[in-house]
């Protein structure tokens, strides 16, 4: 289970390449090396699961969290790849998409904030800083639930590819499929007129 982490908040253009080179050495080339350790002797045993911890943020990115989304996508997609690649071997890959849960994921020990701070973003990025401020602690995922769901995915004959959990994220899921449905058809004529 690759679940080690943190998150920054701030616009992308806050974000300084060093915190931008942090973010992805802990969260995706962690991920990566973990996941290399693990594989040969699960390919050895022709069995295991590999949960890959993403968020509702791998599925859709917003204002303020952009980078940290970003690193969130790479897991989404090196999840994915690992489904496909790994299902012959009978090995299982599932990445968790939580939503916001009661933790300290939103104190400064979890997510840190970007050194700079541009004021042309305080009407977007500045009202996410506030917004994440009020809600710490108090938000609607239950730890102990979640916990119980990633046992009951440990324990599952045939585990998905994808498990958002919570209802926050299954609501951000829906928006975003209708919102990529949508916005497809409107340039549907556009996009199918590029080929030969």
């Amino acid at each position: 289970m690759n679940n080690a982490g943190y998150g920054l908040m701030g616009a992308v253009e806050e974000s300084s390449a060093t915190e931008v080179e942090r973010l992805y050495r802990t969260n995706v080339f962690g991920l990566l090396n973990v996941t290399r350790a693990v594989l040969p002797g699960m390919r050895k045993r022709r069995a295991g699961l590999i949960i890959n911890f993403s968020s509702l943020g791998g599925y859709s990115s917003s204002p303020g969290f952009g980078v940290y989304c970003s690193i969130k996508f790479a897991v989404e997609g090196i999840t994915e790849a690992l489904h496909g690649e790994l299902a012959p071997l009978g090995i299982h890959a599932t990445v968790v998409e939580p939503g916001y849960f009661r933790t300290d994921f939103l104190d400064t020990s979890s997510l840190a904030d970007t050194g700079a701070r541009i004021p042309d973003y305080a009407a977007t990025v500045g009202k996410v800083r506030e917004s994440a401020a009020a809600h710490n602690h108090l938000q609607p995922g239950d730890p102990a639930k979640l916990g119980k769901a990633i046992v009951q995915l440990a324990n599952a004959a045939d585990p998905p590819l994808r498990l958002p959990l919570g209802t926050d994220t299954l609501r951000r899921i829906n928006e975003k499929n209708a919102f990529v449905q949508a916005e497809t058809e409107k340039w549907r004529v556009l996009s199918a007129s590029t080929d030969y």
